[in-house]
Formats: structure tokens, sequence, C-alpha cells
């Protein structure tokens, strides 16, 4: 029951944010709603902002609790320092409503990428897992599950002094480990290609499953599409999920063995984050080579500039199955809306009939979705229609000839 019977103000062009923020231009969406890019009045800088969770109709005392909750969350956000990690600034109250002010990096989405290629060369995902799991050792080591890894939320710069740089974005829905969350146990937030199996049974988000995610997202880039393969059916797709039969990755090459690793339908035996990034780091330089000429440098194709791929100029299709497949379709990185499947309408199967994840051999045959047709309609006739009609034009002509008679 609401207990504060507020509205929500109108948000667009020239709103004033907080007091401070002033809205110039919305990006994308996120899960709570549009993206905005701002100018930060007092530091005269450019941001991102995005709504963190909504109080309107709650009563109260819960919307004290979900302020509260954001605030603390936003600022252990705030404590990662870490050169692949979208910045989180501030988390800003307007008309009672939390806000996350966050770096703005003008870039394309991993998630784009894949409009554009068909995959992606595994020495190039190599490099972004590398920076990613650096990332997220961070994220983790302060204790903050990101919770919604997915293509969608890797950014790669497409211009400027950063061009080529890799960053997570969007701890809009990360959490702290220690925070039950009890009033969000009814749902599952994220995004359900991307989900580790025990998510998609109703297992709290943990860091295992951020290294599930995290796999998902690079066997997507290499594969072309997510390791449980392709669905419109969310709910399908989820109870498929929580199978954890993956389709074996055939086009991962040197990064395979890890890939396989992460995606352990058994969140006990998957690497730690901190294992994932040195595993990567080791694939791009070598045993002996240095983890400096990877983490915290530009992203690099075989020829050593930053990939077609990533830069602003490259052609994105104006429409693409691909990218609806893939989850992100806007220029800016900024992710496509989040999912909240309500727990009970998941036949999820439990951990006794879960048949675990296959290993490479033997491989099994998968054949993709094919899209939907339209068959034109047929009309059957009786079988014995054409004797009727002949009988029929029999007694008209009979009676045509009568008349002439008469």
């Amino acid at each position: 029951m609401a207990g504060s019977g507020r509205t929500r103000p109108v948000i667009g062009p020239d709103y004033l944010l907080a007091g401070r923020y002033r809205l110039d231009s919305k990006l994308g969406g996120g899960g709570m709603g549009a993206v905005w890019l701002a100018s930060d009045t007092l530091l005269s800088r450019k941001v991102a902002v995005k709504q963190a969770t909504s109080t309107v109709d709650l009563t109260p005392e819960a919307a004290r609790e979900i302020r509260e909750r954001a605030m603390r969350e936003g600022r252990m956000a705030a404590q990662l320092n870490n050169p692949h990690a979208i910045a989180m600034h501030d988390v800003a109250l307007d008309s009672g409503e939390p806000w996350l002010i966050m770096e703005y990096l003008p870039a394309r989405s991993l998630a784009m990428a894949l409009n554009i290629a068909e995959s992606l060369p595994p020495d190039e995902v190599i490099q972004i897992g590398a920076q990613i799991a650096d990332a997220l050792t961070a994220a983790h080591a302060a204790g903050i599950v990101h919770r919604d890894i997915k293509p969608g939320n890797i950014l790669v710069a497409d211009r400027g002094s950063a061009l080529g740089m890799v960053k997570i974005s969007d701890f809009g829905i990360s959490r702290a480990k220690t925070d039950t969350h009890e009033e969000n146990s009814a749902v599952i937030t994220g995004t359900p290609a991307y989900f580790a199996p025990e998510v998609a049974r109703g297992a709290d988000p943990t860091e295992a499953s951020d290294v599930f995610s995290l796999g998902a997202t690079l066997y997507t880039a290499t594969e072309g599409q997510p390791p449980f393969g392709i669905d419109a059916d969310s709910i399908a797709l989820l109870h498929r999920v929580a199978g954890g039969r993956i389709i074996p990755p055939r086009k991962s090459g040197p990064m395979t063995a890890t890939l396989l690793h992460m995606l352990e339908p058994d969140p006990a035996r998957r690497p730690t984050m901190a294992e994932v990034r040195t595993r990567f780091v080791t694939l791009a330089v070598g045993k002996n080579g240095n983890a400096g000429s990877v983490i915290n440098h530009p992203l690099r194709a075989a020829d050593g500039q930053v990939p077609f791929w990533a830069l602003r100029g490259s052609r994105v299709p104006g429409t693409s199955r691909r990218g609806e497949r893939i989850h992100g379709r806007t220029m800016t990185g900024l992710p496509a809306a989040d999912t909240a499947t309500p727990l009970d309408r998941v036949p999820r199967p439990t951990a006794a009939s879960t048949t675990p994840a296959p290993g490479p051999a033997p491989r099994p045959t998968y054949s993709p979705p094919a899209f939907e047709t339209k068959e034109p309609k047929s009309f059957s006739a009786p079988a014995g229609l054409p004797l009727y009609l002949a009988i029929g034009g029999a007694v008209l002509l009979l009676l045509i000839v009568l008349l002439l008679v008469l």
C-alpha cells in the first residue's frame, strides 16, 4: 500500500536534477528508465545520470530503506578506482528519488560491436576479458557484486583521448554482499541470456555469478550468440539457463578452456575473478609478459590499431536481427532495458534434476532457431464440390432453354 502519494517530477531537457545536474539529452535506456547526458553545474563537466531505483508508491518506511541502501551502495561503488570501470561520482536525491551520477564516456558497447561484426577475434576478446576482469576483481574486493554483466554494459571509447579504452558500466543494480535485500527476493533483476544457472533457479547473485556472466558475455563476443542460444521467449530461455547446459564454443580458440571453466554450472567449480584476470592476462601477453601492456591500455587489433568496430565512424546496419538478439542498439553503448522476471513464473529445475554442462567432447548438434515466417492461408474444397457444380450448371442451362422456348 502506498503511503506517500508522491508523483514523479517531469524529467526532460534542461531539468535541474538535485539542484546541480542539468539534463542535456537522453542517451539510452536502463534498469529503472532513461540514462541522461547532463552537465555538472558545480564542476563544469559532462556526466551520465541514471535513476537507481524508484520509491514512488512505497510506504514511507520502505522508501527510506530504499534510499538508505542506494546511498550505501553508491558510496561503495564510488570507492572503485579502476581504469576499466565507469566511475561513480555521486548519488543524488531528487524529490526523494536516488539518482546515480557517473562518468560519461563517449563509447560504443560490445553489443553494438556485434551488430557490426559477426563475431570478434579471440585475441581482441582476450584483452577485453583481462581488462573487465581487472575491474570486477576490484569490485569484488570492495564487496560489490555487479549482477548484470552483459555486452551492453561493456563499453569501448570511440573517440577522443580515451579511444580504445574498455570499461564496464552500470553498477546501478549492483549490490553489497552483506545486503539481504529481502524486499527484492520475488524478482530476478538482470538479463536472462547472461544469467548464471543458480541465479535463474532463484539463488542470490554472488561473485561466482559474476564470473559466469562475464564468461557468457565473452563467449557471445567470439561465438556470435549467447551460450544458451537465442529465444524470444524469456521464460523458456530462463528455464534453459537454469538447466546449465551450454552450446560448446567452436570459435574461441585459445580462450576455450578458460571460458568452459567460467561457465561451469556449479558455482563452486568456477575460478575467482582474480584467477580469471590472471588467465586472460597470460593469454594476452604470455607467461613472462608484462600485465601493464594490457591493463590500463587501449584495445588493439592484430595490426596494432583500435579495432574498426570500435571507431565512431564505423557503420551500423539500419536493421539487424543480430542486434535484437544481442541486446543493445544504442551508439552510446549504454545498456538496453534490464529484465525483472517474477520467480513464480519460472518452472525452475531442482538442483537434483539439473544436468551438468557437457565438456568440449562429444559435441552436441545445435540448430539455431529459424526466423518466424507467415505461410499464406490455403483453402481446401470439399471432395464432392466439382460434381455439385456440374449438376447445378446443367440444371441452370435447362431452365434457360425452357424460358426461351416458352
